[in-house]
């Protein structure tokens, strides 16, 4: 089966390129809040993993947009994530159908950017600041993989 291809580019050669596809873009803030209903009471005996996977989506910036009827689909999801790692239903097509669900609903950073989803962190200051060097020569290279300081 054929996949989907490479996930979008951020940035694009022609500028209004760049800025016609960045204001499709659906913006969320991570902000911390929990959203959406409780774990489904209906699902017998949760598993501890079912129950963290439910929190994670309740937490996610993606459920900021979740509707009721996102909200029922992600609950048949549950009892299926549920009874696969509780071990009495682990064919491939459910497995299939979870991944499907997932991907939907922006599970990966693949998944959101094909949804054009960009998610920010409240304050900037969260964010990671990554120091590159420069390499100037394939002995610096070598070099630092060795653990000496050029």
């Amino acid at each position: 089966m054929a996949g989907r291809g490479p996930a979008p580019k951020a940035q694009h050669q022609r500028e209004r390129d760049t800025k016609r596809r960045q204001a499709d873009a659906i913006h969320l803030t991570r902000d911390g809040e929990i959203r959406g209903p409780e774990f489904p009471a209906w699902i017998d005996n949760p598993h501890p993993a079912a129950l963290q996977w439910w929190e994670n989506i309740r937490c996610s910036p993606q459920a900021q947009v979740l509707e009721d009827t996102d909200w029922d689909i992600l609950a048949g999801a549950a009892r299926g994530w549920n009874d696969f790692w509780r071990g009495t239903k682990t064919n491939a097509t459910l497995l299939a159908e979870l991944r499907l669900i997932g991907e939907r609903y922006g599970a990966t950073f693949v998944d959101r950017q094909r949804a054009k989803i960009q998610i920010s962190r409240e304050d900037p200051a969260e964010a990671e600041v990554v120091q590159l060097r420069a390499v100037n020569s394939r002995a610096d290279v070598m070099a630092r993989m060795k653990g000496e300081k050029r």
